[in-house]
């Protein structure tokens, strides 16, 4: 009798030994022991392998004796491919190449103004007039002392035929006629820049001098005149797109202020790179039919960048993940029962995304069934019912 005591004293001791020896995974984590960690991550893994298993094994039995057996509840998508454009989006700024403010050319009184704030005009159209201090008048006075210089000409001119006087009274007749005439045109142009004229034909948007404005030559704004017919946007492009955008190039130009967007293409793509920002400019025309768009509202270009006519197209928010970061979804096969499916995990090759959606490069095909509502619920291997 002593002996059995003794023996199972030992074993007892033994049995105490042993547990003290095994830390508790929070005395491991707590001491830092990677190795012992590893070693008891690899023992619960097998568990819980097995015990999945040994799930999968009653769930099926449970399915063959149960006809009422309560599935998860999903919903499905059924593939089907469809044309993918997918578009890269840049901020741009609206522009036109027709918005000028005039300057004077000439220095004077600002006489009078011909226009209108938000007057339409033609190109050519006579705007506004600065005095000219007398120049129409030494015009006029420079008009006839050439006609009397002509006359004198062609009277020696005549005698000159008739061999009737001297050659140099002849040159000096014409020295002076063509002398006059070039002082004319001198003060043609001069007069012509008392005149402030359009430039093209647009609206005047703003008048920013007032008549008896004492102007000075580039210095003193009078007039902005502004066309929106012909506007486009403009926008800076990392040099990493420069292969992929390209003159022709579809686009579409969006503006948040107005809830609207154009169709356009790119039309103008620049030849230097900017070393501060490493990016190069892109330009779109936009067509403004009413006036509505105006220069530097803020836009948004969508330049198109990739095309697929038979894309497999799937919502970003089924897809998951596994500790590789590798992508998967559940596809569907059918059961023996209407409406049941079993699930199978299948690893993606993904391409270009959307906000909501992203393609299939490998994976899977038109029309496969895949599991949508309820994804997150599913496992592998797992009966499941759809619901509408």
């Amino acid at each position: 009798m002593k002996k059995l005591l003794i023996i199972v004293s030992l074993f007892s001791l033994t049995v105490a030994c042993e547990s003290e020896k095994k830390p508790s995974v929070s005395e491991l984590i707590d001491s830092g022991n990677l190795k012992g960690l590893r070693a008891e991550k690899d023992a619960k893994t097998k568990t819980f392998n097995s015990l999945k298993i040994e799930l999968n094994r009653i769930n099926a039995a449970i399915a063959s004796l149960d006809p009422n057996e309560n599935l998860p509840l999903i919903t499905a998508i059924s593939l089907s491919s469809e044309k993918f454009n997918h578009f890269i989006e840049f901020q741009a700024s609206i522009k036109t190449r027709k918005n000028v403010l005039l300057y004077p050319e000439f220095n004077g009184i600002l006489k009078k103004i011909y226009v209108r704030e938000g007057q339409k005009v033609k190109k050519g159209m006579l705007l506004a007039h600065i005095d000219d201090a007398g120049l129409r008048s030494q015009l006029e006075q420079l008009e006839i002392q050439t006609a009397l210089s002509k006359t004198k000409l062609e009277r020696i001119q005549r005698l000159w035929d008739q061999k009737i006087g001297a050659e140099i009274n002849m040159l000096e007749a014409k020295t002076m006629y063509e002398s006059k005439l070039k002082s004319i045109a001198q003060l043609k142009k001069q007069i012509e820049k008392t005149e402030i004229r359009a430039p093209f034909s647009g609206i005047i948007d703003e008048i920013t001098a007032n008549a008896g404005t004492n102007l000075m030559p580039g210095q003193t704004p009078v007039i902005r005149i502004v066309n929106l017919d012909e506007m486009y946007t403009e926008a800076n492009v990392p040099e990493r797109y420069l292969k992929s955008i390209k003159i022709g190039t579809e686009a579409i130009i969006e503006i948040p202020m107005l809830g609207r967007e154009y169709r356009s293409t790119i039309r103008q793509t620049g030849s230097f790179i900017n070393p501060n920002n490493r990016s190069f400019r892109v330009e779109a025309p936009l067509v403004n039919s009413d006036n509505l768009t105006k220069p530097n509202l803020t836009s948004k270009l969508k330049i198109l960048d990739y095309s697929n006519q038979e894309a497999i197209l799937i919502p970003l928010r089924i897809i998951k993940e596994n500790a590789k970061s590798e992508s998967y979804v559940y596809r569907l096969k059918s059961d023996q029962k209407e409406g049941v499916y079993l699930t199978e995990q299948v690893f993606l090759k993904l391409g270009k995304k959307t906000q909501d959606r992203v393609e299939v490069l490998e994976g899977l095909n038109a029309g496969d069934l895949i599991v949508d509502e309820g994804a997150s619920i599913v496992e592998n291997n797992q009966r499941v019912k759809t619901i509408e």
